[in-house]
């Protein structure tokens, strides 16, 4: 049996006191690639928004020359790999006053902690990444952290290989032949993220139907479900309950995509991410501590979020700091291209920044005190969460 513990800062100011290093897990940076395929499905759930979406996408065309393609389009989160390396160290090290290790893990991409491993101050952070594993009519993902240096690109290539496999050609037993090569590897965490999210839209009952059948074949093969820092307080609680069914332990997993950083981490005796790996999968513990930040409405962390994602940032590095230098769309020859380069006239249209200010002025004062106060949940947070420490 596996030990899985909680915390909460905000509850328990000394919870860090018995540990030395704190460990973030699951955090992106701007060699992430995410997708924009959820407009399609927001205009099609939303019968109000079908036609702006409509009018937009004609205006596009006639302007452009440009048909809008959600599915290839994508935006990237606005912090460079030493940024959010330094912006998940920094919480650690300044609010617990213990060493951290970072392990970021952007989608189906290697890129950031290959290139952080060629500065001294980050030389040792593990390389990691978020796999998108289709499976029947949805995909998973799986943190897949700490792969081999010398052997990772090959591993990378192996896991995209897979993704591309088309439905008809995937063989039942390949997924799991693969999941066994990771696990053989002893420094290898593999953790399930978000399992009950329902990402792609299947419907919750066929998706909770979909991640049991996952589990009762490939279970084996996972070391920890997450409990992810940017879903509610309900969703992470079901987890726990899927976990204990599972006999699974349960991890941290902060999944920032913008600039704050991960709203829980989690706690070790550990001196090195390798040492932390054997915590979790030989010594079966896991003790999450979840940060201030996650006592926040939810549905207020996700419009920060959001904001992050469309911001301007001038001191950020050039190709990182407009939004539209952000987000890419293929051009009339299928090229991709930040949308900063396939503006008429090299400016967003006048109605688009309007959207944008009007979504930007939700975080500010004061209809952002405002909003918080509305999305308020945090008498039922509290009351949902002391169940996963019970």
């Amino acid at each position: 049996m596996g030990q899985s513990s909680v915390s909460y800062l905000w509850r328990e100011p000394q919870a860090a006191k018995s540990f030395t290093t704190g460990v973030s897990l699951h955090s992106h940076t701007n060699q992430s690639q995410e997708t924009l395929d959820f407009l399609s499905e927001l205009s099609k759930d939303w019968s109000l928004l079908q036609p702006l979406m409509r009018w937009c996408e004609r205006r596009c065309l006639r302007f452009t020359g440009i048909q809008p393609d959600y599915a290839r389009s994508y935006w990237t989160p606005p912090l460079t790999p030493s940024l959010a390396f330094d912006l998940e160290r920094s919480q650690i090290e300044d609010r617990l006053q213990m060493p951290g290790l970072v392990s970021l893990t952007d989608h189906d991409d290697i890129q950031a902690p290959m290139l952080l491993r060629s500065v001294p101050s980050s030389r040792h952070i593990p390389v990691s990444v978020e796999w998108t594993v289709p499976f029947e009519e949805t995909a998973f993902h799986l943190g897949i952290h700490n792969l081999p240096s010398a052997t990772g690109t090959q591993w990378m290539e192996r896991l995209k290989a897979f993704t591309a496999i088309p439905v008809a050609e995937r063989r039942p037993d390949f997924l799991k032949e693969m999941l066994a090569g990771l696990d053989e590897l002893p420094g290898v965490l593999i953790v399930f993220n978000h399992p009950l999210w329902d990402l792609y839209l299947v419907g919750k009952e066929r998706h909770n139907v979909l991640v049991n059948e996952f589990l009762a074949v490939n279970g084996q093969f996972i070391h920890a479900l997450e409990l992810n820092g940017l879903r509610d307080w309900k969703e992470n609680r079901a987890t726990a309950e899927l976990a204990e069914k599972w006999n699974q332990l349960t991890i941290s997993g902060g999944d920032r995509h913008g600039i704050e950083p991960n709203a829980n981490i989690n706690l070790t005796r550990a001196g090195s991410f390798t040492e932390f790996v054997y915590e979790v999968r030989r010594e079966r513990r896991s003790h999450v501590l979840f940060m201030p930040q996650y006592a926040q409405p939810w549905k207020h962390r996700i419009l920060q979020s959001t904001l992050d994602a469309i911001r301007d940032y001038p001191r950020f590095p050039e190709g990182s700091r407009r939004w539209d230098e952000r987000v890419y769309h293929p051009d009339r020859r299928g090229a991709m291209r930040p949308l900063s380069q396939l503006w008429v006239a090299g400016r967003a249209p006048i109605y688009l920044l309007g959207v944008l200010n009007a979504v930007r002025l939700m975080g500010e004062a004061p209809l952002s005190g405002g909003l918080r106060m509305a999305w308020n949940d945090a008498g039922e947070m509290r009351a949902a969460l002391a169940e996963l420490d019970a």
